[in-house]
């Protein structure tokens, strides 16, 4: 205990000289505090100027960035007529940005263009030098090519009554020069292309019309127009199992003499005039399956003709059915009978396919005009009228007629027990025979009004009854109105793009059009020689612009 007493003891001087060397401490200890504190300082504005030049450097990349991106975008597009280079150099000139383009690198092949460019700007730092870093230039490539992918095309053209003169032969030239567009840059034969001509029907070619579970199937050649169920507009995909009318072939339109008189079968009051029929035999106006041969789809639209009605749901139908894959096994079949070419087999290719493009071109001058068609029950079969071999006089058997005289004979005006057969004997008609030889208005007067009426008035309604039996309206303007925009509203949903041509159209008509169309800018309302204007401009379109770096 002394000896730590000793220890502890401190003398009044020693204990001054202790005191003094704890001050020096403490003002040595504030003195690194200071310092430690300026250390700090320095890190964080070094810190916030780093922050400064790697925004400055960010701000400058993008900029660069952008612009390489839009200029080879433009420059790439195959509708583009000006140098890419020009194009590229034109961008970078606007954006204030000329001097930072270091290269620019144009492939064009027969089918695709592509651009690449090359940018560098330096962004100058501020406060890296500090940390010895001098330099920090931004760095940008883009590339775009624009090419042909798998393209399928319906064209859907109108061959009205209307479009007669100049406008069919407009629309032939601006047709025919789009397909040279879109097949010109084609030599990997990715594209394909149908043509659908309608008016009040579609003439769909006996290859085509013998896919589908077609009734009332009458032998009148290359007349092969089917009469769609309504139910059948639900569905983008046409059914080959569900049973459609064929149309017949006749005049149910024209009128004839009612005079309480007999009319000879021979004149003009009973021999039929087929510009009334909506289904004319043609070789022409038919359907041209896809097709990848330049020639024969310009030989096919040069060569269409204008007559008839408007029916644009119903040509708007089978456009859409050409693209819609469940068509794909009705193809096959057809490559294998030679009717397709090979090169299209598995198409129509599915609705997402990545690879995949699919189009309507729906053209009109007009707008809907409803038709009436003849009943089933008087399509095809056997008719209850007769004809004698000898002098060609008719005869119709009413099985109501009482008694046993139910043969009645115009040419006679009585009733006999027996059909007419003026001793040559007779031949029962189908009514195929009926409607080629004769017209409806004239059956329903000579065979039943006259028959069945005994005076004015009760022989008009039974000419009315008869015409009424015979023949119906197949749709009304406003439910094909309607039906269009279903078609149009299922392809849509599928990604099909819908570009529509109102070609010096009424009012509804251009309406029709324009909501069918895919948008404002996919519609043209076109007049005289803007035709070729319109297609031109959607030929120049159907391509695939994708940014690829």
């Amino acid at each position: 205990m002394k000896n730590f007493s000793a220890i502890l003891y401190l003398s009044p001087r020693q204990d001054g000289r202790v005191k003094a060397k704890f001050l020096d401490f403490r003002d040595d200890e504030g003195g690194g505090l200071l310092i430690f504190a300026m250390f700090l300082f320095v890190v964080m504005f070094l810190m916030g100027g780093l922050a400064i030049d790697i925004m400055r450097y960010e701000q400058t990349r993008n900029q660069l960035q952008n612009t390489l991106d839009r200029s080879v975008l433009a420059a790439a597009s195959l509708s583009q007529q000006l140098d890419s280079t020009s194009v590229v150099n034109d961008y970078f000139q606007k954006a204030g940005m000329s001097s930072h383009l270091s290269s620019v690198r144009v492939t064009n092949a027969l089918n695709s263009r592509e651009v690449v460019a090359v940018g560098r700007a330096a962004t100058d730092p501020i406060f890296l030098p500090m940390l010895g870093i001098n330099d920090l230039d931004a760095e940008g490539s883009s590339a775009a090519i624009q090419t042909i992918s798998n393209i399928e095309i319906s064209l859907v053209l109108d061959v009205s009554g209307s479009m007669s003169g100049a406008k069919i032969t407009n629309l032939r030239n601006a047709a025919s020069d789009f397909v040279n567009t879109v097949l010109a840059n084609d030599p990997d034969h990715r594209v394909s292309i149908s043509i659908v001509p309608y008016n009040a029907q579609v003439n769909l070619g006996p290859a085509l019309i013998s896919k589908y579970n077609v009734v009332n199937n009458h032998t009148v050649a290359n007349s092969n127009c089917l009469e769609i169920p309504s139910a059948s507009f639900a569905s983008a995909a046409m059914s080959r199992l569900t049973p459609m009318p064929k149309m017949a072939y006749a005049d149910i339109e024209y009128g004839t003499s009612m005079t309480n008189g007999y009319i000879s079968p021979t004149s003009g009051n009973a021999l039929p005039n087929f510009a009334s029929s909506h289904c004319k035999p043609t070789t022409v106006n038919t359907v041209t399956l896809p097709s990848q041969t330049l020639a024969t789809l310009q030989n096919r639209i040069m060569a269409l003709q204008a007559g008839g009605n408007t029916s644009i749901t119903l040509g708007m139908k089978w456009g859409l059915t050409l693209l819609d894959p469940g068509s794909r096994g009705m193809f096959s079949e057809l490559v294998g009978s030679g009717n397709i070419s090979p090169n299209l087999a598995g198409r129509p290719f599915d609705y997402n396919d990545t690879e995949t493009m699919k189009f309507v071109i729906l053209m009109t001058d007009g707008e809907h005009v409803s038709h009436n068609r003849i009943n089933d029950a008087f399509k095809t079969g056997t008719a209850p009228i007769y004809r004698s071999n000898g002098d060609g006089q008719y005869s119709i058997f009413h099985a109501t007629r009482a008694g046993t005289d139910k043969f009645w004979v115009p040419h006679l005006a009585v009733w006999r027990t027996a059909a007419w057969n003026s001793g040559a004997g007779v031949t029962q008609q189908n009514w195929e025979n009926v409607w080629a030889n004769l017209k409806m208005s004239y059956v329903a007067w000579q065979f039943y009004g006259r028959a069945l009426g005994t005076d004015n008035s009760s022989r008009n309604t039974a000419y009315n009854n008869a015409m009424t039996a015979m023949r119906s309206g197949y749709a009304t303007e406003g439910q094909m109105d309607a039906s269009l925009q279903q078609s149009c509203t299922l392809a849509k949903a599928q990604d099909v793009i819908i570009y529509g041509i109102a070609f010096e159209a009424p009012a509804n008509g251009q309406a029709q059009i324009a909501a069918c169309s895919s948008g404002a800018s996919y519609y043209f309302n076109a007049q005289g020689l803007e035709i070729a204007t319109a297609f031109n401009a959607i030929a120049n379109n159907i391509s695939q612009l994708k940014l690829t770096q």
